[in-house]
């Protein structure tokens, strides 16, 4: 297998992505209304424990990597090999074997322990601040359906150039997800924040999205690092696009919005279902 692998929502050549990352700030807390919350007597997960759908999502990662090393795999740089035996996406594995499942595991597996940091680092400031618009199970979606979605981009690219050694793993597809989806809700005026809060925290995830995207673009001129751009702009285009229809309901009463919410992300389920039907028949 070809040593030069991408790593899918930040594909690098044994060299994480993100050490330019900047931090966008610390987590804001949201007024006492937030869309979609619960009355304050049934708010017992977010009162006790904040966020835990971030919780949850950076622990799962960490303990995968925690599970890597423990069973043989660099903390700096696993190899290719490593990285596909834990789940990491490999397009003839998954056309050839049917390994579909690598859509998903792939955005829990990361390239060194730099890659998982700064990755992690990211998803805990956009993670807190996007858990009080999405709720937990909201938050969880998001970062797996748009996490797929860029895998499934960047293995569409990789089919069509007939690149079937690619490997990719990482989190930051789903974190450019994340990005995309908070850049829709946070143009929603209606929500209990002053208007120029939400265009301070509104730009400063436009700024967090273009600087990664053009370092991710920069990156093609370079020999050290290599990022996977199909997979965080998949991830990116597709968080845009789940915010679109949850706009109107953000503040329609939590039920309707849940409503929404669910109905929004099985949509996106089939239609990433249908594209990857697509992708399996280009080859």
């Amino acid at each position: 297998m070809d040593e030069s692998f991408t790593t899918a929502s930040s594909h690098t050549n044994h060299s994480p992505e993100g050490e330019m990352i900047p931090p966008i700030g610390p987590p804001v807390a949201v007024p006492e209304y937030a869309p979609g919350e619960p009355p304050a007597s049934k708010r017992g997960l977010r009162e006790r424990f904040g966020a835990p759908g971030t919780y949850v999502l950076v622990g799962i990662n960490c303990a995968v990597f925690l599970w890597m090393v423990t069973h043989g795999v660099s903390v700096q740089s696993p190899t290719s090999d490593q990285l596909v035996h834990f789940g990491a996406t490999n397009v003839g594995r998954m056309l050839l074997h049917g390994e579909w499942y690598r859509l998903l595991t792939a955005i829990f597996v990361h390239v060194g322990w730099i890659h998982l940091a700064t990755n992690m680092w990211c998803l805990w400031n956009l993670g807190m601040l996007g858990e009080p618009l999405l709720g937990p199970w909201g938050l969880i979606a998001i970062y797996v359906l748009t996490g797929a979605a860029g895998n499934l981009l960047s293995m569409a690219v990789n089919v069509l150039f007939r690149d079937y050694n690619a490997v990719g793993a990482g989190a930051s597809g789903a974190v450019f997800g994340i990005a995309g989806i908070l850049i829709v809700l946070l143009s929603n005026k209606r929500l209990p924040i002053p208007w120029a809060e939400l265009q301070r925290l509104r730009r400063s995830v436009i700024q967090f999205a273009v600087l990664n995207l053009v370092i991710g673009l920069g990156s093609v001129f370079m020999d050290v690092i290599r990022i996977d751009n199909m997979a965080h702009i998949g991830g990116f285009l597709s968080g845009l696009a789940l915010g679109v229809p949850l706009v109107p309901k953000m503040t329609a009463g939590r039920e309707r919005y849940l409503a929404r919410q669910k109905a929004t992300f099985v949509g996106a389920a089939l239609l990433l279902s249908l594209f990857g039907y697509w992708i399996a028949n280009l080859r």
